[in-house]
């Protein structure tokens, strides 16, 4: 098993990436059988990279799918909470800038009034 990197299954469609996900689940769990009946350390290595290349399709798979759901709600008014922008909790709990630059009548009336300035003899 040669080191994957995931801008290798960028350029592969859905089917072939399903495909591809089946055989390396497949390995793995003939890796892991493996590792159980000998027990030899190389199987750990192995192990890892076929993991980190089921990470990395999965990874590919899940972008595709929102890059898709995306164009198809871009024009809709309303869309799934999936695809809302992440923020944090600060964001979310933060008032809107309509409410936050609201002003008070008292405070208002406050910025109204000229500070005069007496030149003093």
């Amino acid at each position: 098993m040669v080191k994957v990197k995931c801008s290798d299954f960028r350029t592969k469609d859905k089917k072939e990436l399903t495909k591809e996900l089946q055989e390396l689940r497949t390995e793995l769990l003939s890796l892991r059988v493996a590792k159980i009946t000998r027990g030899t350390p190389s199987k750990l290595s192995k192990i890892r990279l076929v993991r980190k290349a089921i990470a990395g399709i999965q990874i590919i798979m899940n972008q595709q799918r929102k890059r898709k759901l995306h164009k198809l709600y871009m024009s809709k008014k309303y869309k799934p909470f999936e695809l809302n922008r992440k923020k944090t909790s600060a964001m979310l709990k933060a008032l809107s800038t309509n409410y936050a630059n609201r002003r008070t009548l008292k405070e208002i009336r406050k910025r109204s009034i000229i500070q005069r300035k007496y030149a003093l003899v």
